[in-house]
């Protein structure tokens, strides 16, 4: 019999569950978890790839369900033949969904850098996205929750935290007094001068309030490493999008945030071939990669999801948005390899993981001298670039 295993699929609020899953279900024989994903039909896809692959290569386990798909595809998931339940997404921290006894908290320190789930769930309802649907209303974590998670992360190791959720920056709306990100991350810098790296996942940017930006800007803990959840380089496209920023608050963010840390790299979503976008809109999303200097970038083809607005509208044929994709992905490749080329021969800070490579503070990737512990900072000068990888 084997112990327990859990696939995760998608974004980092899924890694952080699946590993606090793992734990609920630590000294389970022959249960494998899916942890799925619903962002795209390619998302949806994969999830029922990696169901009737963990069940080929584990025929006897146990074989559970849970994520986004879970909550909007649960009919077509519910009916594979490889598929033994579902569980709830909303409950899949709960040791009684997988009847487990609940155990004492504790992290086996499986990774280098730990994500810490802040909030949960989405109260916006952009016209393309079924998050929503699979996640529900925006939750937080008080801060004494999220610095209990800080303190055991800590505790297990991990010289890196990374706070994540579907919609960060929207944490504390729902608290008493709806207290902004930058006071929880000011707290957490505050209660742990031992953190050595505090990195934040995907921010919608129009939401980064004064003392987060402030933090950003001159806190060197945190990681000169912003991605942002931009959607789309057009103002049209945005508004249809029901984003509620406009490509001129992206700009002016980038640009005030790197008037202090001109090192600072940036990350973006980006989705491609959107319902009604013309050639003109296109030639935004390319012009804004090249405009914020985007190296860090996540396309994403656009795909009709059930039950969207996004879905009843004008299509853009599929031939064209796999072209626009790959468009952007090429304007992307090119930002990177230029920002890749001007370290070289510059120090880089190398917080090494366990597949012989690190991270720098600017999440670029880079090769480790054979014999690095994981988890060990060490500062590298990179001389050349081999597939993309500095070496």
């Amino acid at each position: 019999m084997k112990g327990p295993e859990v696939i995760s699929l998608g974004c980092r609020l899924n890694i952080s569950e699946s590993e606090r899953i793992r734990d609920l279900l630590d000294g389970e024989d022959d249960v494998v978890v899916v942890n799925s994903c619903a962002v795209t039909s390619e998302a949806v896809r994969q999830t029922r790839q990696a169901i009737r692959k963990a069940r080929r290569a584990r025929p006897d386990a146990r074989l559970l369900v849970t994520g986004c798909a879970a909550e909007v595809e649960r009919e077509q998931l519910a009916a594979m033949p490889e598929v033994d339940g579902l569980i709830a997404n909303t409950a899949k921290l709960d040791p009684r969904a997988w009847n487990v006894p609940a155990r004492p908290s504790h992290v086996p320190m499986r990774r280098t850098r730990a994500f810490v789930a802040v909030q949960n769930g989405c109260d916006h309802a952009c016209t393309f996205c079924v998050i929503p649907q699979g996640r529900g209303t925006s939750r937080s974590l008080t801060i004494d929750q999220v610095l209990r998670e800080v303190e055991r992360d800590l505790r297990a190791g991990a010289p890196e935290v990374v706070l994540t959720g579907v919609d960060v920056t929207s944490w504390g709306a729902d608290l008493p007094g709806a207290p902004r990100l930058g006071s929880l991350v000011r707290a957490v810098l505050a209660a742990f001068p031992e953190l050595q790296r505090l990195r934040m996942s995907s921010l919608d940017g129009v939401e980064i309030d004064q003392e987060l930006f402030d933090l950003f800007a001159g806190e060197p803990r945190i990681m000169p490493h912003l991605h942002l959840s931009l959607q789309h380089g057009h103002d049209l496209i945005l508004k249809r999008m029901k984003r509620r920023h406009s490509r001129a608050d992206a700009t002016d963010l980038v640009e005030r945030l790197r008037e202090h840390r001109p090192e600072l790299a940036l990350g973006a979503d980006l989705i491609a071939g959107f319902p009604t976008e013309s050639e003109e809109h296109h030639a935004a999303n390319l012009s804004i990669v090249r405009e914020l200097g985007i190296v860090h970038g996540h396309v994403f083809p656009y795909s009709p999801r059930p039950g969207t607005p996004a879905a009843r509208m004008p299509q853009t044929d599929r031939a064209t948005i796999r072209r626009r994709a790959a468009e952007l992905r090429d304007a992307v490749r090119e930002r990177r390899s230029a920002w890749l080329a001007g370290k070289l021969g510059t120090p880089q800070r190398v917080l090494a993981e366990r597949d012989g490579t690190g991270y720098s503070e600017t999440f670029a990737r880079v090769a480790l001298p054979h014999g690095t512990q994981p988890g060990t900072i060490l500062t590298l000068t990179p001389t050349t670039i081999e597939e993309g990888l500095l070496q």
